[in-house]
């Protein structure tokens, strides 16, 4: 039955914090013997972009969830556009995905293909 579910996910925007989600969800597809396709689009194509997908970023900007290094505050968002707080939020991120196990981007792509999962790139 599993061999006839199928799951599409759209990746249209390139930041490090978008590019998660799609990929968990068709990583868990496929140990779930489930098709997944993702299909990259706009500035999703960051995220298979061989010169970009190293430099992926996550923006503090309009991010209110996000959380500062030490305990639970949130980080207050009159700070988020000043100089560093993006290096610093991306940091953050990428720690906390490394304290998972969760690996990067570009593995994460080979670990999904290697799975059976297709990648699609825009054409437009």
């Amino acid at each position: 039955m599993d061999e006839d579910r199928k799951l599409s996910i759209i990746c249209s925007k390139g930041s490090l914090d978008m590019a998660y989600p799609g990929l968990i969800l068709a990583n868990a597809a496929r140990m779930l013997g489930i098709e997944a396709n993702i299909f990259f689009t706009f500035w999703g194509m960051d995220i298979i972009t061989k010169s970009k997908v190293d430099n992926l970023k996550v923006t503090p900007v309009g991010n209110t969830a996000m959380h500062m290094p030490i305990g639970d505050a949130h980080l207050p968002q009159a700070l988020a556009p000043l100089p560093g707080m993006t290096a610093m939020a991306t940091r953050m991120l990428k720690k906390s995905i490394a304290d998972l196990g969760v690996p990067e981007v570009p593995e994460f792509l080979d670990q999904i293909v290697a799975a059976g999962g297709h990648l699609w790139a825009c054409r437009m």
